[in-house]
């Protein structure tokens, strides 16, 4: 299936923006800029990761996603749940209560994507066996992560493991076993991820690393859950007993670090946070951490269980995640012959990097517009103020070379002219003839 070449899930409502600079300041790969008030998205810079929307104070940003009538076109109907869907729910006691529930909500089947990460651990052991490449690999597996690699580190996507994320080799799977099983074609089944975050859903509409897309639907769990909650409340045992493909070690792909320990790494880092991430990355840029084996990094706190588009607490969700893992057997869905890995683990699409800091459209006019940025850069404070709507001095110098802003939009020059015009009008005032008050009355 093709697949979109531009989407954002991320968007912003403009008559809840008071145009305060929070989020200006704090967009890993400044993306956002405030004009006539009211906060901009740059498209081109924006990764999806939905810190924006998590440090919003007035709520204007929000995360778009589908609804199950996105589905009403197929005949048949898969539900990808995310490992972290399950420790939404306070008291749950067996992972197969919500594959019961969302079966009852009207899909045919679920597919855990809990399930294939255990494939992916396994798939990681066996690549890293025979890898030679650069190290630390870092893991693919965060959409956000992709996209601020792709933007901000693109000299690091070699280091990516080249792997699929979990979601995609699901789909897969789900939909060729329900070929098999139905005898419909594959455009007549639709497939549904349940995704605690909006980089996951962009990652459905614009995959990286696929030719084609094998979601139909992303569907963020706080939509999902208030129906959920009612339909599994009632349920006895027998209801979902067996239901379940999935182990600890998938389950455990919902928090931070669960990637590294479910496929056995020793050498390895795990962060979490977008501020944390940058700083990892920028450590593997200046090579320190080069006796590493892998490194996991995840964009929102915590790893899945801080997505936005949960409905839990990420602590709270993260010690749910601990205690149904111990109900659980280690692993139970793995590769028979793992030895030799099928094509669909792999990407199949090469990872380019996005050129937004390029100025010209040639290395001439980029240099010149460079010695332009520079220009203006030396001209500002350095406060880094964010009074004139870009987050940095350095964003507003690179504003005004494309056109976009003028010097004037920095407060203090503006100070500085308008202090310099007060004392040029105070002296012309010294030059100006008075009038004589004194007449002779004729």
């Amino acid at each position: 299936m093709e697949h979109q070449t531009y989407f954002h899930s991320v968007t912003l409502n403009k008559d809840l923006c008071h145009g305060c600079i929070t989020c200006v300041k704090r967009c890993p790969t400044e993306a956002i800029r405030v004009r006539d008030g009211k906060a901009r998205i740059l498209g081109e810079r924006c990764i999806d990761c939905g810190e924006c929307i998590r440090i919003c104070p007035h709520h204007a940003k929000r995360a778009i996603s589908d609804g199950m009538e996105a589905l009403d076109r197929f005949r048949y109907k898969i539900a990808l749940p995310a490992p972290v869907l399950f420790a939404q729910f306070k008291h749950l006691d067996h992972t197969g209560r919500v594959i019961r529930g969302l079966l009852q909500m009207g899909f045919d089947e679920v597919y855990e994507v809990g399930a294939a990460a255990e494939l992916i651990s396994q798939s990681t052991v066996e690549f890293m066996s025979k890898y030679s490449g650069p190290l630390p690999l870092i893991s693919s597996a965060c959409p956000a992560i992709l996209r601020l690699i792709r933007v901000r580190f693109p000299d690091l996507l070699e280091h990516l493991l080249p792997l699929q994320p979990p979601v995609e080799l699901a789909a897969v799977l789900a939909r060729r076993a329900a070929v098999q099983k139905t005898g419909l074609a594959p455009e007549e089944i639709g497939v549904a991820f349940i995704t605690p975050c909006p980089a996951k859903v962009t990652a459905a509409k614009v995959p990286l690393g696929n030719l084609s897309h094998n979601i139909d639907a992303a569907i963020a769990i706080s939509r999902i859950y208030p129906q959920l909650v009612q339909e599994i409340k009632d349920l006895t045992p027998e209801q979902f007993e067996g239901l379940s493909r999935m182990g600890s070690t998938g389950l455990g792909w919902a928090a931070n670090s669960g990637e590294a320990t479910g496929s056995g790494q020793r050498r390895y880092i795990a962060a979490d946070g977008i501020e944390n991430v940058i700083q990892i990355l920028e450590a593997i840029e200046d090579e320190q951490f080069t006796r590493l084996d892998f490194v996991e990094l995840s964009a929102c706190p915590g790893g899945c269980v801080g997505g936005v588009m949960n409905v839990e607490n990420p602590f709270a969700a993260a010690a749910r995640i601990k205690r149904l893992a111990r109900e659980l057997p280690p692993t139970q869905t793995r590769w028979e012959t793992p030895d030799l890995l099928p094509e669909e683990v792999f990407f199949n699409k090469k990872i380019e990097p996005v050129d937004v800091m390029a100025l010209g459209d040639d290395p001439a006019s980029s240099l010149e517009l460079f010695a332009r940025m520079q220009a203006y850069e030396r001209k500002f404070p350095g406060l880094d103020c964010g009074s004139c709507g870009s987050p940095t001095c350095h964003a507003l110098a690179e504003d005004i070379v494309r056109g976009y802003r003028t010097e004037d939009d920095c407060i203090y020059l503006l100070k500085e002219k308008l202090e310099a015009l007060a004392q040029s009008l105070a002296g012309l005032s010294h030059h100006i003839p008075r009038e004589d008050k004194d007449h002779d009355g004729d």
